[in-house]
């Protein structure tokens, strides 16, 4: 099938438009390589999903770029494009947000009313449920967003469920749990803390380290979005969600584990808008899609940081990237 990935230069993006290459489909991706992180980190990523024949990629922002053009014969679209990260999403930047994570939704939700697609996947984020949620976390919970980055994306999912409803474009919602793996974001926790034991530097953890997450590696919330086409699951939401909760304390010690280095730890205040647990129930993701975790925590750390090791030990873009931190 013929598909397009927004945000295709970015985390889960870019993973997604190798998996589809990898297995015969037709991949158009387009990103807007946003500054919010050094532009070698997603040059990185676009050259590696041009790597691949059916690739083409567009750099390009959706709020401009010709949506008709860019549909030309898609089947699927996987909606990956947002601004990401919770603590930058107060203040003045909050406009960069609603333009890139609503405002940019909205508008590919109306160019897909008027070209039918086969469907429309949209990538949601536990922080929809906030603070208050029961752990583990139905897709029944309240929606209590607890930042402002979870108000847009909430926000965003409304709008795909609206345009189901009353246009019949067929989308999905997929509400990511703190997913993790190769080629991070620089300003994700889990790169921050390999770059920080690397270079024996403190680890900054808000709080006292108990907090916890449901990790997910990136490989299964790809095959997420490909139960998600696959299945009958129009109109319907899924907590996308690892095996693996882990508390922060937990975290640096596996990552001690796998470094074979003693992390050094700051402690510093609690961040605004950071929930205390998350964790998924998804026991409707396993009914509707036939979709579980697979890959194990511990294995994916080491991909991670082998990962991370790599492409911040290279010369071409090095020198920038941890100039900027």
């Amino acid at each position: 099938m013929k598909c397009l990935v927004t945000g295709a230069a970015g985390f889960i993006g870019s993973h997604l438009a190798v998996r589809l290459a990898e297995r015969g489909d037709e991949v158009v991706g387009i990103d807007n390589f946003l500054d919010a992180y050094p532009r070698p980190v997603k040059d990185d990523r676009a050259a590696w999903i041009q790597a691949h024949a059916r690739v083409r990629f567009i750099e390009g922002d959706l709020m401009d770029a010709d949506l008709r053009e860019l549909l030309e014969g898609v089947e699927v679209v996987f909606h990956q494009a947002a601004q990401a990260g919770v603590r930058a999403s107060w203040g003045q930047s909050f406009e960069v947000y609603t333009r890139n994570n609503i405002l940019a939704t909205q508008r590919l939700l109306e160019a897909c009313r008027e070209r039918p697609v086969r469907r429309f996947v949209y990538a949601s984020s536990s922080s929809v449920y906030g603070d208050n949620a029961p752990l583990p976390t139905p897709e029944t919970a309240a929606t209590q967003p607890y930042s402002p980055y979870g108000v847009t994306k909430l926000a965003a999912e409304h709008l795909a469920m609206l345009y189901c409803a009353n246009f019949g474009v067929p989308a999905v919602a997929l509400r990511y749990f703190t997913v993790f793996g190769r080629r991070p974001r620089p300003d994700m926790a889990f790169c921050r803390f390999t770059r920080a034991i690397l270079a024996g530097k403190p680890i900054p953890v808000y709080g006292d380290g108990e907090q916890s997450r449901g990790y997910t590696h990136v490989s299964d919330a790809v095959e997420a979005n490909l139960a998600a086409v696959e299945r009958p699951c129009v109109g319907e939401v899924f907590n996308i969600g690892g095996g693996s909760n882990l508390t922060v304390n937990e975290v640096i010690a596996c990552f001690e584990e796998v470094m074979g280095r003693k992390a050094l730890v700051e402690h510093q205040d609690t961040q605004k808008g950071d929930v205390r647990h998350t964790r998924a129930d998804v026991t409707k993701a396993r009914e509707l899609l036939g979709w579980e975790a697979r890959k194990p925590f511990m294995e994916g750390l080491a991909e991670l940081v082998a990962s991370v090791e790599e492409f911040y030990g290279r010369s071409d873009g090095a020198a920038e990237l941890r100039s900027r931190g």
